[in-house]
């Protein structure tokens, strides 16, 4: 534990496993940073031409995309019953509220079937052309017929749960030997759903750090295999860029306007950081000051604030804060932040909140008894940035400093649920009932 973060009052919150609210003193305006981040706007084009020339695969593989034209995408949903209840016992902000529905991605449920699946993807294409398998411009669905070519590959992965669904269905699909390393927190019944698909689950006593880099070890040590490093991979990190486009169509279908006097606020659960950091990115390369995005982390696991309010980044575990890692929030069960998301959030991310585990289930029985929906208990930390930017003083004050007190009625909220959609009637039952 470092001495000095005694003198942060946000870090000794960290340490207290207090709930609390971190703005970044680092943030810039997105057009002055832009052309300094280690990544650009021209590559989530790229990465979102090269999901356009995928989706006849993916319809194929996948029949139930078949009716999006083989995009993979979740709907926005506004949440006024909800709205109201909270309103009734707690400050909230003023503004409409809605609900960024990956938790029912097509494929693997969850967030991760946006980076997870276009990196699988990308590594299929660059073998495909290579070995003159595939053309840029041929038919990128009869690559569904060649399962004889890509079973001589293997891809691995390390995970807490809902990224080794998103590659190793995915990977399975294609005829890949896929492997996932799984922590410790992860969920029986993932493990249980990746093996049903035909994937190889290895499981570890540690974290996920420990799984990372058995995964990692293992795959470099095979010249046939491919190993998705959660941690570093700029490929994740675009596949979830690209979801800052799609949700700019939406909100127009919603009438929903965003500029510098209809603020959007966005709240997404944050564990390496790949995918909020994606989206994050994606969303600031559209709207620019018009967006407010922050993360949500539990309090025992608050490795991306810890990494970002220290200036260490990834030199930095949540046990160096004399946190134990450990959260009901599996999918967030993360001790160390990816670099390649600090070097990206450190100047554009307006900051953080955590929240403690009780309220994860306190909030999923409100959700669903308001909207009758259903997503994971990691999901539900989004929560704590809506009713954060009503209730902490640092976040008034932020909204203070860039003139958007007076604008909240004008804005909008969304809440981006990370997964729900494959978790079993029975382990619902239980998420519904539970209580820390």
């Amino acid at each position: 534990m470092r001495a000095v973060w005694n003198e942060n009052p946000v870090l000794r919150d960290v340490m207290a496993a207090a709930e609390t609210c971190w703005i970044n003193p680092k943030w810039e305006p997105f057009e002055t940073v832009r052309d300094s981040l280690p990544v650009g706007p021209a590559e989530v084009d790229d990465a979102a031409a090269r999901l356009d020339r995928f989706a006849p695969l993916l319809s194929r593989l996948f029949p139930e995309t078949a009716g999006d034209g083989g995009r993979i995408e979740s709907p926005l949903r506004e949440l006024p019953t909800l709205r109201e209840r909270m309103g009734w016992r707690e400050r909230v902000p003023e503004g409409r509220l809605f609900m960024k529905m990956d938790s029912d991605l097509a494929v693997a449920g969850s967030v991760k079937a946006r980076g997870g699946i276009y990196e699988v993807l990308k590594h299929t294409e660059d073998l495909a052309l290579s070995s003159g398998l595939l053309k840029v411009d041929g038919d990128y669905a009869s690559l569904a017929d060649h399962r004889d070519f890509f079973e001589k590959y293997t891809v691995q992965v390390g995970s807490t749960g809902n990224l080794g669904l998103s590659i190793g269905i995915m990977s399975a699909a294609l005829g890949y030997r896929a492997v996932v390393h799984m922590s410790a927190d992860a969920r029986q019944w993932k493990k249980d759903l990746l093996r049903q698909k035909g994937v190889d689950v290895r499981e570890y006593a540690g974290d996920y750090g420990k799984a990372v880099e058995q995964g990692r070890m293992l795959s470099d040590a095979d010249p046939m295999s491919y190993f998705v490093d959660d941690e570093h991979s700029k490929n994740l990190f675009l596949g979830y860029a690209v979801a800052g486009r799609r949700l700019a169509e939406q909100l127009k279908a919603k009438n929903v306007t965003v500029d510098v006097d209809h603020p959007l606020f966005v709240t997404i659960p944050c564990g390496v950081g790949g995918a909020p950091g994606g989206v994050a990115y994606g969303l600031k390369l559209l709207y620019g000051e018009s967006v407010h995005v922050f993360f949500a982390e539990p309090v025992q696991c608050p490795c991306m604030l810890l990494g970002l309010a220290s200036e260490e980044k990834d030199g930095v575990c949540v046990q160096d804060a004399g946190l134990t890692g450990v959260t009901e929030a599996d999918g967030l069960a993360v001790g160390r932040p990816s670099k390649l998301v600090c070097d990206v959030m450190e100047w554009t991310l307006s900051g953080e909140f955590t929240i403690a585990d009780g309220r994860l289930f306190d909030d999923l029985r409100e959700l669903y008894a308001a909207e009758k929906v259903f997503i994971e208990p990691s999901s539900c930390a989004a929560f704590a940035g809506y009713r954060g930017l009503a209730q902490f003083p640092a976040a008034r004050v932020y909204l203070e400093k860039h003139g958007l007190a007076e604008k909240m009625g004008n804005a909008a909220h969304i809440l981006w649920a990370t997964g729900g959609k494959l978790v079993p009637t029975e382990i619902r039952r239980e998420y519904l009932a539970k209580s820390c």
